[in-house]
């Protein structure tokens, strides 16, 4: 039989072979981030190859006494990678992975990865039996340095910087400046954060280079270490002079995808100049006081922020001097922040998702948050410099631990 119906019926045979063809023929684009050829699954009906996303690698490095760093990839360009820890399949709603984090416990990782107009990958898993007792450290920093005469560089594979003027809010006066920073008022040969000689500690300091400017560092793991729970403590000695803030904190991973403070902050240590009442400072009225510093958490949002904080100690008279060698911690468990000073048995407060003093939305269990050691001068809090401060000024850091809980 001939005539127009048979002709077009072999016609769309014939398309669909010779888009095949050429589909089969050109490159997949599996892994691309796109899909890639045609599929006829039946006559007349061809369209677009859903290519699937690579599944993800889980790599790891030691850490200490059992523990290791996870570090997922894909070569798939574009893709996100999404994971879970709890023996879960994972989604698009499950952690996204942004940063290597800590391994310190008996778990699964699952981890699949995703790219728009492709299907979802599968799921890559890896277990882990870490058995680490607790109270063992399982990450640690100690700044050592065994040169007798030159400072060296903290160590680039787990600290970088945030940098520039006023780069971070608060209408602080200070340029925060790297390791090897050449912007204006940084000085190469006189770094604001290096290991000292002798095993001296990271040294942070605050500098007055000319003039109104003013110089600091502020570094951070972020990109490059992270974990969730555990026992976290750095032994620390503090500057006191108006202006000086040192800060010993956290803030999540997330918050490259959802903003401050949605992402959770923990500020395991902050401290202005003893001759301030807590909380208060030039400008608000407060006589002078007592030495204390204060542990906090903030989350919600932008337009509604939630915080709660306590100060140590709780009034004059214990004797307490930030300007002394102190150790300041926290223990993070699942819904819950206790901070500690020198000992972990002397809890001075405790933070939870359940408490009255804070409301919000808990963001601390969201997934891995990274660390952050820095010494701000002036700001909105604790106010600017004025003619009693001292330049320079230094925050000194003998170690950071984790320990597992």
């Amino acid at each position: 039989m001939t005539g127009k119906g048979m002709w077009s019926s072999v016609s769309r045979v014939s398309l669909c072979a010779t888009a095949l063809t050429v589909a089969l023929a050109a490159p997949s684009g599996c892994g691309g981030g796109g899909g890639g050829g045609t599929v006829c699954p039946g006559a007349g009906n061809c369209g677009p190859i859903e290519a699937q996303v690579a599944t993800p690698t889980i790599a790891t490095a030691n850490a200490e006494n059992g523990a290791v760093i996870v570090t997922l990839a894909d070569s798939t360009s574009g893709a996100t990678i999404y994971y879970t820890i709890d023996g879960s399949t994972p989604t698009a709603s499950s952690i996204q992975y942004i940063a290597p984090f800590l391994v310190a416990s008996n778990l699964t990782v699952n981890a699949i990865a995703t790219a728009s107009g492709d299907k979802n990958s599968t799921t890559a898993t890896q277990a882990f039996s870490a058995n680490i007792p607790s109270g063992t450290v399982v990450w640690e920093d100690d700044f050592s340095n065994s040169s007798t005469t030159a400072n060296a560089e903290p160590n680039p594979a787990t600290w970088t910087y945030d940098t520039g003027f006023q780069c971070c809010g608060n209408n602080e006066q200070e340029t925060y400046c790297a390791w090897g920073a050449t912007a204006s008022g940084c000085d190469t040969s006189n770094p604001n954060a290096f290991l000292a000689p002798n095993n001296g500690g990271l040294n942070i300091m605050a500098r007055n280079p000319s003039g109104t400017t003013y110089t600091s560092a502020r570094l951070k793991t972020q990109g490059l270490f992270s974990f969730q729970y555990g026992r976290l403590e750095a032994k620390m000695t503090l500057p006191e002079s108006q202006g000086m803030w040192p800060a010993f904190w956290l803030l999540g991973n997330n918050i490259a995808t959802i903003n401050w403070p949605a992402c959770g902050e923990a500020d395991i240590m902050e401290h202005i100049d003893g001759a301030n009442t807590p909380f208060g400072g030039p400008g608000t009225g407060a006589l002078p006081g007592y030495d204390w510093i204060a542990g906090s958490v903030h989350g919600g949002t932008s337009s509604s922020e939630d915080n709660a904080g306590t100060d140590y100690p709780s009034g004059a008279g214990t004797g307490f001097s930030a300007a002394a060698t102190h150790t300041y911690g926290i223990i993070w468990t699942k819904g819950q922040i206790q901070y500690y000073i020198d000992d972990p048995s002397n809890i001075y407060a405790t933070d939870n998702s359940n408490s009255g003093n804070f409301n919000g939305s808990w963001p601390f269990d969201q997934g891995p948050m990274f660390i952050i050691l820095n010494l701000a001068v002036g700001g909105d809090w604790p106010g600017n410099v004025d003619n009693t401060t001292v330049f320079p000024s230094t925050m000194n850091v003998q170690y950071v631990k984790l320990y597992t809980n």
